[in-house]
């Protein structure tokens, strides 16, 4: 009783419990997920924080209440973006599917103190876009929010915050009233007074990025740069990230001594591959959807494929933008017929999009006929490699665009948001692809964000040795126990052929695996015993469990279940835990179900 009091304590609260920007949030009970999905107040009135893409942190609800208190009408609410490219799809997305028009976009820029220009500034900056709409088509606004991940990060938020509060954010149709004596700022805040150059940073003695390693980062962050960030660092954050995703930096070391390091071999097994041919987004569902508007517009409005049963956004995107799509749920050899049967009658696709391996029952696709039939039917391969990443896994030969989402094990410390697209230099619609992202192509991969990727991904590649060793083990005691009907893994899935065919000769299957037992009472007794971290994410470096069939399928669980996706399924998502501790948790929650 003492441990399901002590359980229920954490319920709403962030995990971890120390960021103000969790990725994941507790949901510790079986019935704490029920009564999430079905909004009961018991469960909702403890949320703190939330999944970025579902729940609306905090931060940026607060700098839309400001918004809409100055700027708003009563019956509007405002979705927050960071560019008026986003501003319009959002907007056209809301019309679109309400068939209203009273959707407007309100702009906010830089407003400088008089005297100080924007090229005497090197600090990082970012416009706001508030998109007001009414209040019934909110449904409609947040599922442009959730599937496109084109939404202002918290941390974007926060800044913008501080910046709108300082007089140095303002309504463009305002823009100049603080120059001509308005109201707000006479001087602009202390940083901007008696010149261009910051006093406080003048002052204090230049510090190292290299003398982070031992300090909590946000700390380092502060005192480093407090509210003046130099975009030139931020630039050098983003550059190691990509260069990590091509393969060519692979050392854990502080920033300023990674950059000076020639550049080492990429094992990604393309050639002409660069760091040039990553692009961050700000998760991996903008990746995802940035990736579809680049096929629609280079390869035509055709309809796409979506093979292999997928998470759940990543069939939205396809199904809400564009002519539809095929959705072949099985991913089976016999789905694959069907879809080249579609194809020698003439009919022609965009792309098919699958994960390798999928979300959450882990199969992998056959990668090999696919390409076959993409090179004789011309339409392009989207692989999403997050799961299985590219250290355990090289896919990127075969396909014409790998998507991930970084948030997952790439960070691994559940405090940032990020995603990448990842072009194939050798692939037919390569150039066509650089073209269009060379007109389309927006960095919205906030600032302060890609300080905290940078530094979290680091030690990237022994973290996943670890969750591999890790994971294996505890799918070796799950798989013998009676009372587990299955255990969802790509060592031991009936597609193992096709993963071992991508696999790296260092490689390992991965940190997620899926358990699904004979009745919803054990999985529900073996949730709720199971001493790890509960909430949704994975990718992290502790444990992370969840009922994911009801977080993801809520209101749809016997069309899942059509695809294996069983309601008595757990997730699991292995950290960095002690293997022999790791091993007698899940030796404790099995004991509940025996």
């Amino acid at each position: 009783m003492e441990t399901q009091s002590r359980t229920m304590e954490s319920l709403g609260r962030p995990i971890p419990e120390d960021s103000s920007h969790a990725v994941s949030v507790s949901l510790p009970t079986w019935r704490a997920n029920v009564g999430y999905e079905e909004g009961e107040e018991w469960v909702m009135s403890r949320m703190m924080t939330g999944y970025p893409r579902f729940f609306v942190h905090k931060s940026i609800q607060k700098l839309a209440e400001v918004i809409l208190g100055k700027y708003g009408q009563p019956d509007e609410e405002a979705l927050l973006v960071p560019t008026m490219k986003v501003a319009q799809r959002c907007q056209d997305f809301i019309r679109s599917n309400s068939g209203g028009n009273a959707i407007r976009i309100v702009e906010f820029v830089r407003q400088l103190p008089k005297g100080i220009s924007k090229d005497a500034t090197n600090e990082i900056w970012s416009d706001l876009y508030a998109v007001l709409y009414p209040k019934e088509h909110l449904k409609i606004a947040k599922a442009y929010w959730q599937h496109t991940g084109e939404g202002v990060s918290s941390r974007r938020a926060e800044f913008c915050q501080r910046q709108l509060e300082d007089g140095l954010l303002v309504p463009k149709h305002l823009q100049g009233e603080l120059q001509n004596g308005g109201e707000r700022v006479s001087k602009g805040p202390r940083r901007y007074q008696r010149g261009s150059v910051d006093e406080t940073a003048r002052r204090s003695p230049a510090k190292s990025s290299c003398a982070s390693e031992g300090d909590e980062y946000g700390q380092f962050v502060e005192e480093r740069f407090g509210r003046n960030l130099a975009a030139g660092f931020v630039q050098s954050a983003k550059l190691a990230i990509r260069k990590r995703i091509s393969g060519t930096l692979k050392a854990n070391m502080c920033l300023e001594d990674a950059l000076k390091l020639a550049d080492e071999r990429s094992e990604r097994g393309v050639e002409g591959f660069t760091a040039d041919d990553v692009y961050l987004y700000p998760c991996g569902m903008a990746a995802i959807f940035n990736t579809h508007r680049m096929l629609l517009s280079v390869l035509g409005p055709k309809k796409s494929v979506s093979y292999g049963f997928p998470y759940v956004d990543s069939l939205k995107i396809l199904e809400k933008w564009g002519p539809g799509c095929y959705f072949y749920g099985h991913g089976s050899k016999e789905e694959l017929e069907t879809l080249q049967s579609i194809l020698e009658s003439g009919e022609r696709i965009q792309a098919l999009f699958c994960e390798f391996p999928s979300n959450p029952l882990l199969k992998a696709p056959n990668l090999q006929a696919i390409r076959v039939l993409a090179d004789k039917y011309d339409f392009a391969v989207v692989v999403d490699e997050t799961i299985g990443n590219f250290i355990n896994v090289n896919v990127l030969p075969h396909v014409d665009v790998v998507v991930s989402s970084l948030t997952k094990v790439f960070s691994g410390a559940s405090n940032v948001m990020g995603g990448c697209l990842i072009l194939n230099s050798e692939r037919r619609y390569y150039h066509r692809f650089k073209e269009f992202l060379k007109e389309d192509y927006e960095d919205n991969f906030w600032a302060e964000d890609s300080i905290f990727l940078e530094r979290n991904s680091r030690d990237f590649i022994p973290r996943v040795e670890k969750m591999n060793i890790n994971a294996e083990t505890v799918c070796d005691l799950l798989l013998g126990h009676p009372k587990v009907k299955a255990v969802h893994y790509p060592k031991f899935s009936p597609t193992k052929d096709c993963y071992d065919a991508y696999k790296r000769p260092k490689g390992g299957y991965g940190a997620l695996f899926s358990a699904t037992f004979h009745s919803v009472e054990d999985a529900m007794k073996f949730f709720d015993t199971l001493e790890t971290a509960k909430g949704p994410s994975l990718g992290t470096n502790f444990t992370l469990s969840s009922p994911y069939t009801l977080l993801a399928h809520y209101t749809e669980l016997d069309w899942a279940a059509q695809y294996g996706v069983d309601t008595a399924l757990v997730r699991v998502s292995v950290g960095l835990e002690d293997t022999a501790q790791l091993v007698n948790v899940f030796k404790e929650a099995l004991k509940a179900i025996e």
